[in-house]
């Protein structure tokens, strides 16, 4: 690796004294916060949903049970032609058949009794409570219960004050609720529910409270549950992912955009540099070269090879100062339809002496090529490199093959040039194209860098792929000339 190239390394790595902090992880920091916020909202969302529908569910129930309830009570009563004043709240009691004419006690008794066995068989019922107006129990399914007193109960208060159904639902029973004495104890969700049946004045006389364990709403309210949650996990799956992705895409365009305004500033500095040095040089090393040129015929035989080894080492230098500054100068020129065989036909007849000095065989394999969008001395530039790369690798001889041929689509033109050289290692092939960096000792390491900047300039790629004492494979993907561009 060249000294230039180290300094590259500082320059782009930022290690030029002591190690800075790490910078603050702009995604992972929106990614954390986007994900507890989409959970809590998705939670919160999720909680309140699944309350809504067990309220509902409850509520509707409720209503249900009281309207058959209600419905049951009025049939009875017309069922045994009892008094249009008299309503089945006021017969629920059978403490106050004295209040009542003696004439019609077996009808009543008749339709209490009817009602209680409605009562006493409807589905999914756990406990039925018939409560009094003064709050004792008068008839249950459950016969421990009667004559128990339920004041301070704060639902039955309720229902006896204001004249509608109370609901409410248990997941388990109650420690100190007397009046749930089950005969079979629940299993899931129970829903208890205090139903008033007024008198004819339209005041409560009496309030059933049946407890039911209803396996058909049970199982709706659970397969509600995981629809919710099922639903509410998906979009909040599919919010995260989506803010994800662009948080991602952000994150990556600030920072492709913060490398690339490194990049710049440090080939700005680098082609100052590089600019100072190659112009400051050149007068110096012509001077040497003409010295040791008009010295060559004047010395002894034994000091004209370290002359000669002083013009080549001049040469050397003059060159990697035209590098410098071809590496330094931005590629212009506008863009224009360029017959490919034709400038890889003049660029490689520029090796013919180096091609045959080293017996490498060329094999040109060209389908028929359109025109692409390039600029012809520029490509000639990138192709000089690429083929003057591909000969040095192969010094013993061995293979280029060149490749020409559309893709698929039609839009694009792909160019492969293989050699058959040394190759390079994984680290070597990962570092290609990174400025000032060579695997060739004295390289300069600026021809990969300069072809890719001229390749992107007119819209095309450059990528390589290579293995270690197989050889190395460069392509060149231009874009087809068509209409404007």
């Amino acid at each position: 690796m060249s000294a230039l190239s180290v300094i590259w390394d500082r320059y782009a790595t930022g290690k030029t004294g002591d190690s800075p902090p790490p910078p603050f992880n702009l995604q992972r920091w929106l990614s954390l916060a986007s994900l507890g916020v989409i959970a809590s909202v998705a939670i919160g969302l999720g909680i309140i949903s699944t309350r809504f529908v067990v309220t509902e569910s409850i509520e509707r129930d409720a209503m249900l049970s009281s309207q058959f309830i209600q419905s049951i009570a009025s049939t009875e009563v017309r069922h045994m032609a009892l008094p249009a004043s008299m309503t089945m709240g006021e017969l629920l009691d059978d403490r106050q058949d004295g209040h009542h004419p003696q004439s019609m006690l077996e009808a009543r008794q008749q339709a209490r009794s009817e009602f209680l066995d409605h009562i006493s068989m409807l589905p999914d019922a756990l406990l039925a409570n018939i409560y009094g107006a003064d709050r004792v129990i008068v008839w249950s399914t459950n016969p421990t219960l009667v004559g128990k007193d339920m004041s301070g109960n704060q639902d039955l208060e309720k229902a006896f004050s204001s004249t509608v159904q109370v609901a409410s639902s248990y997941d388990e029973v109650t420690a100190g609720r007397t009046e749930q004495k089950f005969i079979r104890a629940p299993r899931t969700l129970f829903i208890e529910n205090y139903i008033p049946l007024l008198d004819d004045a339209g005041n409560v006389a009496s309030v059933v409270e049946i407890y039911k364990e209803p396996q058909d709403l049970v199982l709706r309210i659970q397969r509600g549950f995981a629809l919710i949650w099922l639903a509410t996990s998906v979009a909040g799956g599919l919010i995260y992912v989506g803010l994800y992705g662009s948080v991602r895409r952000a994150s990556g365009l600030v920072a492709r955009q913060q490398s690339q305004r490194v990049a710049d500033e440090t080939f700005v500095a680098l082609g100052e540099m590089s600019s100072a040095v190659a112009h400051g040089l050149r007068n110096p090393l012509a001077a040497i070269r003409s010295s040791a040129e008009l010295a060559q015929d004047r010395v002894p035989p034994p000091a004209r090879k370290n002359i000669a080894d002083i013009i080549g080492q001049v040469d050397r230098l003059s060159t990697w100062g035209r590098e410098l500054l071809i590496s330094a100068r931005p590629p212009s020129g506008e863009p224009e339809a360029v017959e490919p065989i034709a400038v890889i036909s003049a660029a490689l007849h520029g090796f013919d002496q180096q091609i045959r000095r080293s017996g490498v065989r060329v094999e040109f394999v060209a389908e028929a090529a359109p025109a692409v969008i390039s600029h012809r001395v520029l490509l000639a530039q990138v192709l000089s490199n690429l083929f003057a790369n591909a000969l040095e690798a192969m010094p013993n001889g061995g293979l280029l093959r060149i490749e020409v041929k559309p893709d698929d689509s039609g839009k694009r033109l792909l160019l492969a040039i293989t050699d058959t050289g040394q190759g390079m290692t994984r680290t070597q092939e990962t570092l290609a194209f990174k400025p000032y960096y060579s695997t060739k000792p004295g390289g300069l390491g600026v021809g990969l860098v300069v072809a890719k900047r001229i390749m992107e300039r007119f819209g095309g790629q450059v990528s390589l792929s290579s293995r270690e004492r197989k050889g190395t494979r460069i392509c060149l993907n231009f874009k087809v000339a068509g209409g404007r561009f």
